[in-house]
């Protein structure tokens, strides 16, 4: 029963919280403080820290909304401070078609340094020339050769007065540092973010009108006349083995370029429709420009404006808050989807960074076995949403399912995957034949690793009483080599044998390898020790970003929200979590409450 006394936190501002029973331990082994009051399920979230400004209105589903300007209307920069925007995006990352859109919106002056350089090289000038030979052979133009180009184009008259859109500058970290030394500060850096294999595809099919200088690609965007078709010309670094090249280098540089612009960056998901792309882009700069002229009216200056908006627009990918009525089972289909892709986009940016031996732990009540409202068909349907995805970029993706384990009177399975493979077999996979092609159904051993495959999804693995299924795992990770292999909810710590007892033979080997794998999703909703009714908050952590931790704040209106308490750069444990909720001075305690 939840007690009835109440005790506020110390932090200010902080909405009373219940004084109740220590929390649940994260593992069995663990125990709890007595000064601890939230449980976490036994069974196993990151973005940016957001502060509420008046510009800013929190909905009942937590989502943030802006209001767009009437349709058809250019927004004119008409402050003292017009916008100044960068924004960055690999080779074929569709800058370019943005950077037109935000134009025609926001009337800025577009910088481009692909055009700054190739009036250069079109003038056939000495630095034009240099510029040609790194350009021919997929490399970046050296900062030398950049920087005093692009300067002397931000100081003209038209940039200084309407704002400006720096596209493709800067792309290296001394390059932002010169514009750091010389002041020059963009309001928002967006970055467009496109899995590698979409990337390399639209550079080799991209082909170059002479005359018009206008970009088409020979499936998604043909010419319109035959004979502009004639006059298409492959351009010098849009060959296959220059764009891996030219990807490398960017990917190098764009972490450095980052770490200068960290707290104004906006990371956008390029691999979508433009309109899609250029609405997310839109709601971020009308935001900026409404802040920017509510602290000039209000006197307050430009550099308060930025430390504060930052914190409530930026989004490292697209993380719009944690959807409400968690404890109302069934999930509405629009609560799944949420996480489906929440999942989903994280596994991508981990596996694209190079990861293989990645695990998600998503524990929302429908995926979370230890509650009664767990529902299989939900899980089926996370792990068809990440192997369809996969397979429609053309991998090889192989989803298993552990089989029987044991002998005798302990031979079975674990309940929690019973029926599971069958359900795999009979659900729908799409009409163009993904099952049985591209993705395969297999269980968990070195024997099912066949050489066609690309990647593995394993369907949470768990040991069962007196059985391991950790030897079958490591030997398929072992034949699976440097192919991703991703563990979908895992339980793997060690279970009572058939004495009673916990297995101890090669304990410390099977649990350092089952700790091998890398998180690159973990959600968690946070209880009053002993119970599973109010949430009280959430953990979630988001590859690469830090864990993040949020707590759930009822409305005068009946409506509940999330807000971010504290971020973490590991898991936090059960006494830094109270601590937070508390309001004690721990880690990066901060936010709107």
């Amino acid at each position: 029963m939840l007690p009835t006394t109440l005790s506020s936190l110390h932090s200010t501002n902080v909405t009373p919280t219940p004084s109740v029973s220590p929390l649940s331990p994260f593992s069995p082994s663990s125990s709890s403080s007595s000064s601890s009051f939230l449980s976490l399920p036994s069974s196993s979230s990151t973005q940016r820290r957001r502060r509420r400004l008046n510009s800013l209105c929190f909905f009942g589903d937590t989502h943030l909304r802006i209001s767009p300007k009437p349709k058809g209307l250019k927004v004119k920069c008409l402050v003292s401070e017009p916008l100044k925007v960068m924004i960055s995006g690999a080779p074929a990352s569709g800058k370019g078609t943005q950077c037109e859109l935000i134009v025609q919106k926001f009337g800025l002056v577009h910088i481009s340094t692909g055009d700054l350089l190739r009036a250069e090289v079109s003038s056939g000038t000495e630095i034009g020339n240099k510029a040609k030979e790194f350009m021919n052979a997929g490399r970046l133009v050296p900062d030398e050769i950049v920087t005093a180009m692009v300067t002397a184009r931000l100081s003209r008259e038209d940039a200084v007065e309407r704002g400006w859109l720096l596209d493709g500058y800067p792309r290296s970290f001394a390059q932002a540092q010169s514009l750091e030394k010389l002041k020059i500060r963009p309001d928002i850096y967006i970055i467009l973010d496109v899995p590698d294999e979409i990337l390399i595809n639209r550079c080799i099919g991209r082909r170059l009108d002479p005359v018009t200088r206008k970009i088409y690609h020979i499936k998604n965007f043909p010419p319109e006349t035959e004979e502009i078709k004639a006059r298409l010309v492959i351009r010098p670094d849009d060959t296959e083995e220059k764009v891996k090249s030219r990807l490398e280098i960017y990917k190098q540089n764009s972490e450095a370029i980052s770490s200068t612009y960290l707290k104004i960056m906006t990371k956008i998901d390029g691999n979508r429709p433009k309109e899609e792309i250029f609405k997310e882009i839109e709601s971020f700069l009308l935001q900026e420009q409404k802040d920017t002229e509510k602290m000039e009216k209000s006197g307050n200056t430009l550099l308060e404006s930025k430390s504060h908006k930052i914190q409530a627009s930026t989004s490292k990918d697209n993380w719009r808050g944690i959807p409400t009525r968690l404890n109302n089972i069934p999930h509405s289909r629009e609560i799944r989807e949420y996480f489906y892709k929440d999942v989903l986009e994280a596994t991508q940016r981990a596996i694209n960074d190079g990861r293989t031996r990645l695990k998600v732990e998503s524990n929302i009540p429908e995926l979370n076995p230890e509650m009664d409202v767990y529902r299989i068909g939900t899980l089926m349907e996370l792990v068809r949403v990440l192997a369809l995805s996969f397979a429609d970029d053309g991998k090889q993706v192989k989803v298993c399912v552990q089989g029987s384990m044991g002998e005798g009177a302990l031979a079975g399975m674990p309940l929690q995957l019973a029926g599971t493979r069958k359900i795999l077999e009979y659900m729908d996979w799409g009409d163009y034949g993904a099952l049985g092609t591209f993705i395969k159904i297999g269980s968990v051993g070195a024997k099912e690793v066949d050489e066609q495959d690309d990647m593995f999804i394993i369907v949470a693995p768990q040991n069962a009483v007196g059985n391991c299924i950790i030897d079958d795992l490591k030997a398929m990770t072992d034949a699976a080599g440097n192919r991703p292999v991703i563990l979908i909810n895992p339980r793997l710590k060690d279970l009572p044998g058939s004495s009673g007892i916990m297995q101890t033979m090669g304990r410390d080997k099977r649990l350092e390898y089952a700790g091998s794998f890398q998180n690159c999703y973990f959600f968690r909703l946070l209880y009053y020790a002993g119970t599973q009714y109010p949430i009280m908050g959430a953990l979630r952590m988001s590859y690469p970003y830090r864990c993040e931790l949020y707590k759930r704040i009822d409305e005068p209106s009946g409506k509940e929200k999330y807000v971010i308490l504290s971020t973490f750069t590991e898991r936090p444990t059960i006494d830094e979590i109270n601590d937070a909720f508390q309001g004690k001075p721990r880690g990066f305690l901060s936010g709107i409450f």
